[in-house]
């Protein structure tokens, strides 16, 4: 299992959201994540509304098999304590 990166190493700077809606995406993230002119982004809105989340479109699949791991681990937990719980 890959290590996560550090805050320093994800965060790029800052955008400002033009007239039309428009944001540059900054080269460097361009670069790292492999952004290409044309690529297709999809873009989800946090739960809490305090911002946006972007996945490329090609990557979609892998994203929500790596939440259904997320997912999975954390019914196991949830159901590993309210077995503990059942048993005090």
């Amino acid at each position: 299992m890959r290590e996560s990166p550090s805050i320093d190493e994800m965060f790029y700077g800052t955008v400002t959201v033009g007239e039309r809606g428009q944001i540059v995406i900054p080269a460097e993230a361009r670069a790292e994540y492999e952004i290409s002119p044309g690529e297709k982004l999809l873009i989800f809105g946090h739960p809490s509304r305090v911002g946006v989340i972007m996945v490329k479109m090609s990557g979609v699949s892998e994203f929500i098999e790596m939440m259904k791991g997320a997912l999975a681990l954390a019914e196991s937990v949830v159901s590993e304590q309210d077995s503990s719980e059942e048993s005090s």
